[in-house]
């Protein structure tokens, strides 16, 4: 399988990258394929073009988002790595879906609404904040966020939801044992969710 690793995060020594980093090792040793997407080293235009909004009058895709939408083309996971800003997805990676996964990518139009292109696909999201697992659970913050972003964008797109692994209390003083068992905790949920090529998955 092929794994596109979506990064958004603007310092590559961050450990939203460690994270990526963790899933790409655990990946390779499985036998899969990864092709990394890190959105601000791409300088990516997170903002939706005018002519790329469908109307009346149709609409064109920017030469960029085609480009990026052929690198995605033979893609069969969908892999996001980011931080919590405001409690949501920094806005590169909203930007992104924006524009590769809307229509004529993830979805085009259809009898009395849309169908998905992307059905059989996967998508799984490793996401940090400086908040406790705790707290983010407890409020109801992290099985919103799922809600609105990973369930919405899975389901218009046709693609299957495997995991959201979620990582608080990633603060500036943390220690390196923390750091190391949340790494080891991204290994273990790619090795779970995906293992070795001929072996069927447990999820």
């Amino acid at each position: 399988m092929r794994h596109a690793l979506i990064i958004a995060h603007p310092n590559p020594k961050s450990f939203t990258h460690s994270v990526a980093r963790a899933y790409s090792t655990a990946i390779a040793a499985q036998g899969h394929e990864v092709v990394e997407r890190d959105l601000y080293a791409m300088g990516f235009d997170p903002c939706l073009k005018r002519e790329e909004v469908p109307t009346g009058e149709g609409y064109q895709t920017s030469p960029d988002a085609a480009a990026e939408r052929a690198r995605l083309a033979a893609v069969d996971v969908f892999a996001f790595f980011y931080p919590w800003w405001f409690n949501a997805p920094p806005a590169i990676l909203k930007g992104y879906v924006d524009r590769i996964f809307c229509t004529g990518f993830g979805y085009r139009p259809g009898f009395g609404g849309t169908e998905p292109m992307l059905t059989g696909r996967k998508l799984i999201s490793f996401s940090s904040s400086g908040a406790p697992d705790s707290w983010v659970r407890q409020t109801g913050a992290l099985s919103s966020l799922i809600a609105v972003f990973d369930c919405h964008l899975a389901a218009v797109c046709g693609l299957q939801l495997v995991d959201h692994v979620h990582l608080g209390g990633v603060v500036p003083d943390i220690t390196q044992e923390s750091v190391e068992d949340m790494l080891a905790e991204v290994r273990a949920a790619a090795a779970r969710a995906f293992p070795p090529v001929g072996v069927p998955a447990s999820v």
